[in-house]
């Protein structure tokens, strides 16, 4: 069994035995709570401030990832990827993170700012979880995070990086992808406990609380 628990943005964090933390913010430079977490690994798949707050989530003996490693059991892929659509002209390069814990298979993006061509999506194929930006104006927006959804095997897509309530950034809500989607939607806690009998047959949105 693996907890999951999503402390906003683009922050989650996995834990069973070993707790890993991907993309940690203060919580207060955008608006709203801290992740309350203590991870023996952190993963930061880019270099700006709402993504790379590792001291919020440190502890004694802590690691921080930012490239493949293998560790504990855990294989963590670092797969390159880009900020905006010019190649990381604008914003610069980031790393989406492809992490095989325990039975569960999932690709965190990070900040992604553009598609994703048939190769990247041939590496990535078949992961159990997908965790994708679907706010815009700083990553892909609703409609290109869908169609990247459609294009990879994965059982359970995940939305991340919208607007909720008190974030501070100028980017989009939940809605838009949402009234995009053609597979099932799942309202699913702020903390979930996934056994591997939970995985889906087939794909489907789930929506985290905060």
């Amino acid at each position: 069994m693996i907890k999951i628990r999503w402390h906003g943005h683009s922050c989650f964090e996995f834990s069973n035995g070993k707790t890993l933390v991907i993309d940690p913010h203060d919580g207060a430079s955008i608006g709203i709570s801290p992740p309350k977490a203590r991870a023996d690994i952190i993963l930061i798949t880019h270099d700006h401030f709402d993504h790379n707050q590792a001291r919020i989530v440190e502890k004694e003996g802590s690691i921080v990832v930012k490239e493949s490693k293998k560790m504990n059991g855990i294989e963590i892929e670092a797969i390159k990827a880009y900020h905006d659509n010019e190649r990381g002209n604008k914003r610069g390069e980031i790393n989406m993170f492809k992490v095989s814990y325990d039975f569960l298979k999932f690709l965190h993006v990070g900040d992604l700012g553009h598609m994703l061509d048939e190769e990247t999506i041939k590496k990535i194929d078949g992961i159990d979880m997908l965790f994708l930006p679907v706010g815009g104006v700083f990553t892909i927006d609703a409609k290109e995070a869908y169609e990247i959804a459609k294009k990879i095997n994965t059982k359970i897509i995940v939305p991340m990086h919208y607007k909720i309530e008190g974030l501070s950034l100028p980017i989009d809500r939940i809605d838009k992808f949402i009234e995009l989607s053609e597979f099932p939607i799942r309202y699913v806690a702020n903390e979930i406990e996934i056994e591997k009998e939970d995985i889906p047959e087939s794909k489907e949105i789930w929506i985290f609380s905060l």
